[in-house]
């Protein structure tokens, strides 16, 4: 008996697996590592944006961002479909073959590179590169080696708004330095929040997280409250050597308060629903934060 798909259906099928591309790409992530580029740049070019250049830059560090996405879910296939938060995702779910998954991020993540290097500059192309080589070859193997791994991978996750300083300026200098730290230390109590709320499930694939190692959830919940008490100090920096105003001062002490606050109370409750409430603490603070450097130099 044949079946027979309708227009209707054919076209419903070909937006399923569009958006199971669109999944592999990790869209999440590469949205934060385009709005974080942006900023950069913005801070970077001294609030004046050069409308070409921001959008080739925007859409080089889309591209890289996610094929290295598609590429991590291609390593990590096995391992995701051992856990129920991703076992519905386009590859262990089947609905991507590996082949396929594997060509798309690379043409993705090697195109991108390219498309900076001709488009932008050869110095934010490089670190797009970097990017995508530390995040598949050290932070994704070993994350089933040591705890160590959330560390390393803290450094392709506080490249992107790098990238859009570099994008600007085609240099590095102390306040491109100083957006590195404040992704670094974000990451931190972003993903050890993360990783405590599921941590049954990273158990479960064999990942050697802090959050799996740590039973009693002190040592998680200590980190992520030290490296929150470092990124409000670093935030601040870019007072003296990022060319930020008062404006950006004040909000960034009250974000960095509130963003204690939570991360304090994990401390002190260290259940999934404190985790819970830390890690929607950290979506907030960094787009507000992000925020307050746009409108202290609109206002400054």
């Amino acid at each position: 008996m044949r079946t027979h798909i309708t227009p209707r259906g054919t076209l419903a099928l070909e937006r399923s697996r569009a958006m199971d591309y669109i999944t592999l790409t990790k869209p999440e992530l590469t949205v934060l590592s385009v709005l974080t580029a942006l900023a950069g740049y913005y801070m970077g070019a001294g609030g004046v944006l050069e409308g070409t250049v921001v959008v080739n830059t925007l859409l080089g560090t889309a591209m890289v961002g996610g094929g290295s996405g598609a590429l991590n879910q291609y390593i990590e296939r096995r391992y995701d479909a051992q856990m129920k938060r991703t076992e519905n995702r386009p590859l262990p779910s089947g609905r991507i073959a590996p082949r396929e998954a594997l060509l798309f991020g690379l043409l993705l993540a090697c195109g991108g590179t390219m498309y900076l290097a001709l488009f932008v500059n050869m110095l934010t192309a490089l670190l797009g590169a970097v990017t995508c080589v530390t995040y598949l070859s050290l932070y994704t193997p070993l994350k089933r080696l040591t705890p160590l791994a959330t560390l390393i991978g803290g450094i392709p996750g506080a490249l992107p708004p790098v990238m859009g300083w570099t994008a600007a300026t085609n240099g590095i200098s102390s306040g491109a330095m100083i957006l590195f730290g404040i992704l670094f230390f974000w990451q931190m109590p972003h993903f050890l929040s993360l990783s405590w709320m599921y941590r049954k499930d990273y158990a479960r694939a064999g990942y050697r997280l802090l959050a799996v190692l740590d039973t009693g959830g002190g040592r998680t919940a200590t980190q992520a409250l030290l490296h929150t008490c470092l990124l409000i100090p670093v935030s601040l920096l870019l007072l003296k050597w990022g060319g930020a105003g008062m404006i950006y001062g004040v909000s960034a002490s009250i974000l960095g308060a509130a963003f204690l606050f939570f991360a304090l109370l994990l401390l002190s409750d260290r259940t999934s629903g404190a985790a819970r409430r830390l890690f929607f603490a950290s979506l907030m603070y960094l787009p507000a934060l992000m925020l307050a450097m746009v409108l202290d130099r609109i206002l400054h």
